[in-house]
């Protein structure tokens, strides 16, 4: 037993130590946060062997510590030897010890309800924990032990009366149970239950607490997360000149009165530049502009900007003009082309040359009922490549055709495959940005030899060759084109 009474002390302890240092338990203190406290206690049991908690009472003491959470609220640890005993008849009877460690929380009616300091304290304790039990008595059936460890509860009232800041008497009575039915000798359903009458002597510990050392201890302290070395008032909050809410230590002009965003410096034309950072300090400006207006909102002040009316969102140069990055005269927000030069054309694209046009006009031609590029075009398809990349910013239609043998919706569908077909072969052969080419199929709709569909395929074939194909049209980004 003595043993195990070691290491229930030994867990104690190292609940003790836990309660002391934990950091959250010490973010609101008063002057003196640790509480111990030495009492002796009256133990009354009620169970099999009696009816009334006052048949019989037995003696014990123990020790707590108690750690100041808020005015509410301490948290602490009881270590607590009860002795229990009860003479029921010749035959039924029982004595033995009981040795707990229970956590506790305090709800204090001083320091909320009445002052802290007030002489008389009420309060309500709730505590539960375990207990070492070496019981050994008499029944019906004979002798019997009870020993081990079990769970142990308990919730009352008490009050604490104050002598001194460091000095206070204090009386308890709490309800007890412990997990354990059997401490009389006797398991059936009126269970063991204790009325503990504990008093004491308790002593306050510790020191004014000022967390930020700045002289003013946390109780009055109205700023008690001051940063080490700030100079403060009497309240224990950082020194402000010049009364702007801006702490001199956080103020960028200690001795002028400004605005919080601006660290404390002052802000004429309130336009969130700080005068002694504003060119234009008496003309609402922006940030970017350094303090001074920018009408056109393009980030050029507009002392500085040539072309004050640029529309929004254009993107501009050092000297608020329209980019033009293909150099041909056209700024880039009406350049169609802003990659290529078109000096001289109203959209900044250049001409299409002749050679191009013509390339533009040729045919790609397909089998019957296939969809599949052949070899005897693919050099005209490398040819558009080039032209492709000679007029980087022009967008290509690749138009897809059948010829009339089939229903409707399969020439339709068949005009699309080759359309695409024409498309993958130029994407495969290293096309830029192929978003720019757009395929559409036409099915049966746009033949370019008319057929006589009453004459046989032998007489029609040669004609409807012609019709079997994918066309192009070239043009410019800034111009719609014939999707029809």
């Amino acid at each position: 037993m003595r043993t195990r009474i070691t290491k229930l002390c030994k867990t104690a302890f190292v609940l003790a130590s836990l309660l002391s240092a934990s950091p959250s338990l010490l973010a609101q203190t008063s002057d003196r946060p640790n509480n111990i406290q030495l009492y002796g206690t009256a133990l009354s049991y009620k169970g099999e062997l009696g009816s009334q908690f006052w048949e019989s009472t037995s003696k014990g003491g123990g020790l707590s510590y108690y750690r100041f959470i808020s005015p509410s609220f301490d948290a602490g640890l009881d270590l607590t030897y009860n002795r229990a005993e009860r003479n029921y008849t010749r035959t039924a009877k029982f004595d033995g010890n009981m040795v707990s460690a229970m956590l506790a929380v305090k709800l204090k009616m001083y320091g909320t309800i009445l002052k802290e300091d007030a002489l008389i304290g009420p309060y309500l304790v709730g505590k539960f924990g375990v207990a070492r039990l070496d019981f050994s008595g008499m029944n019906d059936a004979g002798a019997f032990t009870e020993k081990g460890a079990t769970g142990i509860g308990a919730a009352g009232a008490g009050i604490r009366i104050r002598l001194t800041d460091a000095i206070s008497l204090f009386g308890e009575t709490t309800w007890m149970a412990t997990a354990s039915d059997n401490i009389d000798g006797v398991d059936q359903d009126e269970w063991e239950q204790f009325l503990e009458h504990r008093g004491g002597i308790a002593f306050n510990l510790g020191k004014a607490k000022d967390t930020d050392m700045d002289g003013v201890p946390d109780r009055r302290d109205k700023c008690p997360d001051t940063p080490t070395g700030v100079q403060v008032d009497k309240e224990g909050c950082p020194v402000d000149t010049d009364g702007d809410g801006v702490a001199d230590y956080q103020d960028a002009c200690p001795t002028e009165a400004g605005v919080a965003s601006l660290q404390g410096c002052p802000d004429r034309d309130n336009d969130g530049v700080a005068d002694k950072e504003d060119q234009c300090p008496d003309e609402a400006g922006t940030a970017a502009t350094q303090g001074c207006p920018d009408s056109d909102g393009d980030g050029v002040a507009d002392k500085d900007d040539k072309c004050p009316d640029t529309p929004a969102g254009v993107q501009v140069g050092a000297d608020g003009c329209p980019m033009d990055a293909d150099g041909d005269g056209v700024a880039d927000n009406e350049d169609a082309c802003p990659n290529t030069p078109g000096p001289g054309t109203a959209n900044g694209c250049p001409e299409v040359d002749a050679a191009t046009k013509k390339l533009i006009e040729e045919k790609v031609r397909f089998e019957f009922d296939k969809a599949i590029v052949q070899e005897a075009y693919k050099q005209l398809l490398d040819s558009v490549i080039v032209a492709l990349e000679k007029y980087p910013d022009h967008v290509l239609l690749i138009k897809g055709h059948a010829d009339f043998i089939g229903s409707e919706e399969y020439n339709q569908a068949l005009s699309e495959r080759r359309a695409e077909a024409v498309k993958e072969y130029l994407v495969q052969r290293g096309v830029k940005n192929p978003d720019r080419l757009v395929t559409r199929g036409y099915g049966e709709s746009q033949p370019l030899v008319q057929v006589n569909q009453r004459l046989s395929k032998r007489r029609t074939e040669t004609a409807r060759r012609i019709n079997r194909r994918v066309g192009f049209e070239l043009n410019t980004p800034d111009m719609q084109l014939n999707m029809e």
